[in-house]
């Protein structure tokens, strides 16, 4: 069983499709994101900055993107045109991020690639993951790239395990996918094009395209006593 980036993601909505030439599983991409900013990025900063953010290492940022005080970027990093990467942003080495995209307050991105117009605005954790085109995760969701055990991250399915190679690997996020607030995608998942996660939710394993993963909740309601 295969995961083509071509199932989850548009490549028409990012630049650097050349990292998923050789893909056959659209996390193998993640792979390539070291070498392909060594020898193809060219620092620059053509945005604005807001301020005095912190900007390190092998950086390029784009027209028209607006960086603001507070930002902390250490490169190597590639950011598109027209982003706004917002007061408290972390980004830690090896991301590459589309135009159009919203980084916001609290939120750390390593070793990851983002498409167009993706929108991860509050309270977000993105480590070793790939987020579609116009891809939204709620405040607070959290995709985890690390085994407990620190293992090797499989990808569970109905027909069994299918290994990454990985031992760091969070999700794949399809082009348009909402993710609910304070929700936690677990290691080695994919989630398909135009798909909803409801808030809460704690996951693991394949979302297929245009499906709702729906979280219920019992509450009681109590009298209260002196």
């Amino acid at each position: 069983m295969t995961f083509s980036p071509g199932d989850y993601l548009d490549l028409n909505h990012t630049e650097h499709r050349m990292l998923f030439e050789n893909s056959v599983n659209a996390w193998d991409a993640l792979k390539q994101i070291t070498s392909y900013l060594q020898f193809r990025l060219k620092p620059a900063i053509q945005g604005r900055l807001v301020g005095k953010p912190f900007i390190s290492g092998a950086v390029f940022i784009g027209k028209g993107t607006v960086i603001e005080q507070g930002a902390m970027i250490k490169g190597p990093a590639w950011i598109g045109e027209g982003c706004e990467i917002r007061n408290g942003c972390y980004i830690r080495e090896n991301v590459i991020v589309g135009s159009g995209c919203v980084l916001g307050n609290s939120c750390e991105f390593k070793n990851s690639i983002i498409f167009d117009e993706a929108q991860i605005p509050h309270f977000n954790y993105v480590g070793d993951s790939i987020i579609g085109y116009r891809g939204h995760l709620g405040a607070g969701v959290i995709l985890s790239n690390v085994k407990l055990d620190h293992g090797e991250i499989v990808v569970p399915t109905a027909g069994g395990l299918v290994p990454t190679g990985l031992k760091k690997f969070g999700a794949i996020v399809g082009d348009r996918a909402e993710i609910g607030c304070n929700s936690v995608i677990n290691p080695g998942s994919l989630i398909g094009r135009n798909s909803v996660i409801y808030p809460g939710t704690v996951w693991r394993g394949v979302v297929p395209a245009n499906s709702i993963v729906k979280t219920r909740q019992e509450h009681q309601i109590l009298a209260r006593r002196d």
